[in-house]
C-alpha cells in the first residue's frame, strides 16, 4: 500500500497581497458565519504579524489570538481594530 504523505495547510502562508486578504474577508462576510468571520480576520493577522497588529491596535499579543480563533467572540470594536489595522474596510452593499 502507497501511504501518501500530506502537510498541514494554512492559509495564512497564502495571504500575500492586500487584495489576497480582502477576497478571503470578503468571501467569509458572503457566508455569514460569525464564527468564520472571525477566524479568517486570524488568518489574516497572522499573515500580517499578529505581532504588527497589537501593536496597531493597542490589544495585547495573547488576547488577539484568543479572540481571532474559531473559539474567539470578540467584541465588535476590537474587530474594526483589527480591520483597520489590517489596511482593510468594510463596505456595505444592498442584498440583490
Amino acid at each position: 500500500m502507497t501511504h501518501i504523505q500530506t502537510f498541514p495547510w494554512d492559509a495564512a502562508d497564502h495571504l500575500e497581497t492586500p487584495e489576497d486578504m480582502a477576497a478571503y474577508l470578503e468571501a467569509a462576510l458572503e457566508e455569514g458565519d460569525p464564527a468564520l468571520i472571525v477566524a479568517v480576520l486570524g488568518d489574516i493577522a497572522r499573515s500580517k504579524g499578529m505581532t504588527h497588529i497589537a501593536r496597531e491596535t493597542g490589544l495585547g499579543r495573547e488576547s488577539l489570538y484568543k479572540a481571532l480563533s474559531s473559539e474567539g467572540n470578540p467584541e465588535f470594536g476590537t474587530v474594526i481594530k483589527v480591520i483597520k489595522a489590517l489596511g482593510l474596510q468594510l463596505h456595505a452593499t444592498p442584498i440583490s
